[in-house]
């Protein structure tokens, strides 16, 4: 749904045991007002469910109106959960950038992959990435008027002239006053810059993390004024992402892909900034995506590095953290299980040096086999593939003459749940379903979401009985 007109918000679930079943809600319910007022997204919702005494217009899922009266403490949730975050549709990215991932799919798949997201209310509940050219006024005033921070915002770069050739987007060279409202505002931000070789690369890229700094420099320095004392940087930190291209992307966009070289270019370039920043800041501030080391062919950094890891959902320490979370869950592994399973790990093949040991400490346990599928999209046409960007097809055409014994692991990073909510529903980005993929390879499919998960299903007794995805 494109912004637009309000509309009731559809209620999916209403957890148990909670003030929502209480009153009788149930998912299909769809909530119209609340204290007389019509919420336009989730920060709504709860901004006026804080009230301590509530008045719910709800139409019911057979079409009849009532209203609900109750009075609560003023943090107490509802605990309902909606079919959106937004009730008014989403803001659509006026931008036209060579490098974005909507724009280099192949035609004919499902309406919501074509959808670009510049949402700043996305971005502030669920950490996405916005560009901040298509906020109007109001958009502008509502953020300061609600604290909504922090935010994540796609800069790339910025110097005016490069960043209006990235985005094709003359509103996109104010990009330093918008920085500079957020500092004055007293609102924070992560920055995001996805390098593209021979536009903002080099010494552009030094430019950008250097501007990018003086938001956090700024802020750094006024702590040691007591006027100022708790301030926190206007931008928190930097991701340095690199371009990911596919060979559906436009003839004309004229990018160049990352090979190794550039990779070690980079990483160079950057790892001298962030020990100037760390000098500066005590923190690292600009952060490699994991990506680079993995197409540049260079050791990770230690876990230590990653601080708090304030740039996660950039990749940027995933590999890391993913694996010191396996090994602190890998201390519950059994001495053996029976009866014995032989399972396919599912992976990109960018993580198969790094998944290798975990797989050889699953294989200590008696009776259990683990193989590592590590896989290349050539859907996208990428040498060098993330697990979240595999597709049915890549796994089919991957695994077709192999021996799958007990059935497969796959992780629920690269799915796209569907209408009906069941594990047969889910979609991969080629449109293919989880249930498809099960019937073309003859083999049960278990859906992995957690470590804990992947550790379960190898372990339990159940595993060669009760698949999440069995053959048709």
């Amino acid at each position: 749904m494109v912004q637009g007109t309000i509309k009731p918000a559809v209620v999916t679930r209403v957890l148990p045991d909670s003030i929502g079943e209480e009153l009788g809600i149930e998912p299909g319910d769809r909530l119209v007002t609340i204290n007389g007022q019509q919420p336009k997204d989730l920060i709504d919702y709860q901004f006026l469910c804080a009230d301590e005494l509530l008045t719910l217009e709800v139409i019911d899922a057979a079409g009849a109106p009532h209203t609900v009266e109750l009075e609560k403490d003023y943090d107490d949730d509802l605990c309902l959960e909606f079919e959106s975050a937004l009730f008014d549709g989403l803001m659509q990215c006026n931008n036209r950038c060579p490098f974005c991932f909507i724009d280099q799919q192949p035609p004919g798949k499902r309406d919501t992959l074509y959808l670009k997201d510049d949402d700043y209310r996305l971005s502030f509940l669920y950490g996405s990435y916005l560009t901040l050219t298509n906020l109007t006024a109001a958009a502008w005033e509502r953020i300061a008027r609600l604290r909504l921070s922090p935010l994540y915002v796609s800069v790339h770069a910025t110097e005016p002239e490069v960043r209006i050739r990235l985005l094709k987007n003359p509103r996109a060279g104010e990009i330093m006053a918008q920085l500079a409202w957020f500092q004055r505002q007293r609102l924070q931000l992560h920055a995001q810059v996805v390098v593209c070789p021979g536009i903002n690369a080099g010494l552009h890229l030094e430019r950008t993390l250097r501007d990018l700094a003086q938001f956090h420099a700024q802020s750094h320095d006024q702590s040691h004024d007591q006027s100022h004392d708790g301030d926190l940087p206007a931008d928190a930190s930097a991701a340095v992402v690199p371009v990911g291209l596919t060979r559906f992307r436009p003839a004309e966009d004229q990018l160049t892909p990352v090979d190794t070289a550039t990779a070690c270019t980079v990483i160079d370039q950057v790892q001298s900034l962030q020990q100037e920043f760390q000098q500066r800041f005590s923190t690292t501030f600009a952060w490699l995506a994991d990506e680079w080391f993995l197409i540049g062919r260079r050791p990770l950094p230690l876990e230590t590095h990653y601080e708090d890891y304030p740039q996660i959902g950039n990749g940027v320490g995933s590999i890391r953290q993913f694996v010191k979370q396996f090994e602190q869950a890998a201390a519950a592994l059994p001495k053996q299980v029976s009866p014995p399973r032989h399972l396919v790990w599912v992976v990109g093949n960018a993580v198969e040096q790094a998944f290798a040991p975990l797989v050889a400490q699953l294989n200590q346990v008696d009776g259990l086999t683990v193989t590592l599928a590590p896989i290349r999209s050539d859907y996208w046409g990428q040498a060098i593939s993330v697990t979240g960007l595999l597709t049915g097809c890549d796994i089919a055409q991957a695994l077709r003459q192999q021996d799958l014994g007990t059935g497969l692991l796959l992780p629920t990073v690269k799915l796209k749940q569907g209408d009906a909510g069941t594990p047969e529903t889910a979609y991969f980005l080629d449109d293919m379903s989880v249930a498809d993929l099960a019937d073309t390879l003859e083999c049960p499919i278990w859906r992995i979401a957690s470590i804990d998960q992947l550790i379960e299903v190898c372990c339990a007794e159940q595993t060669a009985r009760s698949p999440a995805v069995p053959m048709s």
